[in-house]
């Protein structure tokens, strides 16, 4: 069986926890330990909590014995961890991405006017980051989003980019929305 046609096995892995230092080195070390490698991941401080979700591959045997290693490493770390089992992604062929970058005065339900718009196209939305910051000179509350969406190539991606244009105006939101450049 040539190495293209292994199955590859998953398991991504959540946890959140009260920021300090160590915490990536520690999670990272425990996942090399086991044999695995992270694939794929996101981290970040919230507050004063540190958040990540991890992408890690490696064999079966390899994933189980990360698996058994987790609550205790959590325990140690003061984490609340979960890990579930995942299949590789499949992407379909006749997607495109799209990068989606808004800034506006900050006021509830931004994300939510923006994820219903695209789940009401069926549009899926595969990345999503939002921060918020005081505006310079005037320190007004700001509000940024940045995502990434993946749009049928079927689609008269024109009309998409009018109409989100046209429910940004209505909503008072700066927008860009372009083919993403990888």
């Amino acid at each position: 069986m040539s190495s293209s046609a292994i199955q590859k096995n998953f398991l991504v892995i959540s946890a959140l926890g009260e920021d300090r230092p160590g915490i990536v080195n520690e999670l990272a070390k425990l996942i090399a330990e086991t044999g695995c490698s992270i694939e794929d991941s996101r981290m970040t401080v919230l507050g004063g909590d540190f958040a990540v979700v991890l992408l890690v591959e490696g064999r079966w045997n390899e994933l189980a014995k990360l698996e058994a290693g987790l609550p205790s490493a959590g325990r140690r770390l003061g984490l609340t961890v979960n890990a579930r089992r995942t299949a590789p992604v499949t992407q379909e062929g006749n997607l495109l991405p799209y990068s989606v970058e808004v800034v506006s005065i900050d006021h509830p339900g931004i994300v939510h006017q923006l994820a219903n718009f695209f789940a009401s196209r069926e549009i899926n939305i595969r990345d999503l980051t939002t921060s918020t910051y005081a505006a310079a000179h005037t320190a007004t509350p700001m509000f940024q989003v940045q995502m990434t969406i993946d749009v049928s190539a079927a689609l008269h991606t024109a009309r998409l980019r009018e109409e989100f244009m046209d429910l940004c105006d209505q909503l008072n939101l700066d927008a860009i929305i372009e083919p993403l450049r990888q």
